[in-house]
């Protein structure tokens, strides 16, 4: 029966720690108290951050000619292989 003293000894050492964090949370909620109430409305509400509309245009357009650029590229690596497809085809028929 070692293995149930062990594990009475790791209740009683997680109970003891618990204390602890309950005696830590209990000075924190006193603490925010004896402040008030405007502190922790504060640190809850967060700005939200806004993009302009020219902002919002300016990025969308740098998104478009990305993509664009990025199509353009895999439309010439097709043709390109399509092209080479149809060399080897012609040097294999002759």
């Amino acid at each position: 029966m070692d293995i149930l003293a062990a594990i009475k000894r790791e209740e009683r050492k997680l109970e003891k720690q618990l204390g602890k964090l309950e005696h830590q949370l209990n000075g924190v909620r006193a603490a925010a108290k004896a402040l008030g109430d405007s502190t922790s409305r504060e640190a809850t509400r967060v700005k939200k951050r806004v993009l302009s509309a020219a902002a919002r245009a300016k990025i969308g357009r740098a998104a478009k000619k990305r993509w664009a650029k990025f199509r353009a590229q895999a439309n010439l690596s097709d043709k390109r292989s399509v092209n080479q497809a149809s060399a080897n085809q012609a040097s294999d028929n002759p």
